[in-house]
C-alpha cells in the first residue's frame, strides 16, 4: 500500500460536533487493537467539538455483538449516530468469514432500520500486525476515520431536513 496514513483528512472539512450526541461501541476482543481504535475515535470527536456529556461509550464482548448493541443504543431517540469498533483476525477456520459477513450486513441493517448513521469501524485483517498498523500504526487509525465519518453523516442527515 503506497499511502502510509489512511486517516489523513482535512480538519476544515469536518462539521462542528458540538450539537451532536454520539455513541461509540467497542468490542472487548483484541483489546490491544480495539482500545487504540476507541481512543482514536473519542479523541477525534472531542477535537471536533463533541462534548464529553454527549458521548456514550460502551463495551461489548466481541465484534459480533456490535450489531445488536448498536440497535439497542439507537432505540433511544437522543443518539445521532453510533460508531461500531471491532477487530476480527483471520484464523484457521471459516469463523472469520461468518463473523465479518454477519457484522457488516448487520450494521447496514441497523442503519437502515433506525434511519441514523451506524459507522463500520471494524478491522477485518489477515494478521495481528495488519490490525495494529490500522489502529494507530503506520496506516493510521480506523477509529479516527469512524469519528470523521460519523460527524459528516450526521451533518448530511441534518442537511436533508433543512
Amino acid at each position: 500500500m503506497k499511502k502510509t496514513n489512511l486517516s489523513d483528512y482535512d480538519p476544515t472539512a469536518v462539521p462542528d460536533g458540538s450539537p451532536y450526541r454520539i455513541g461509540v461501541i467497542a468490542a472487548e476482543w483484541n483489546p490491544e487493537v480495539t482500545d487504540a481504535l476507541l481512543q482514536g475515535a473519542v479523541d477525534t470527536l472531542s477535537e471536533h467539538g463533541v462534548k464529553a456529556e454527549n458521548l456514550l461509550v460502551r463495551r461489548v464482548p466481541g465484534t459480533f455483538e456490535l450489531t445488536s448493541a448498536a440497535d439497542m443504543m439507537l432505540g433511544t431517540p437522543n443518539i445521532d449516530a453510533v460508531i461500531c469498533i471491532g477487530c476480527v483476525i483471520q484464523g484457521e477456520t471459516r469463523h472469520f468469514e461468518f463473523i465479518c459477513q454477519a457484522v457488516s450486513q448487520g450494521i447496514t441493517n441497523v442503519a437502515l432500520k433506525r434511519e441514523r448513521p451506524v459507522i463500520f469501524s471494524v478491522l477485518t485483517c489477515d494478521t495481528m500486525q495488519q490490525a495494529l498498523d490500522r489502529a494507530g500504526g503506520r496506516h493510521g487509525n480506523k477509529g479516527v476515520e469512524g469519528a470523521i465519518t460519523a460527524l459528516k453523516m450526521i451533518a448530511y442527515q441534518r442537511s436533508l431536513c433543512e
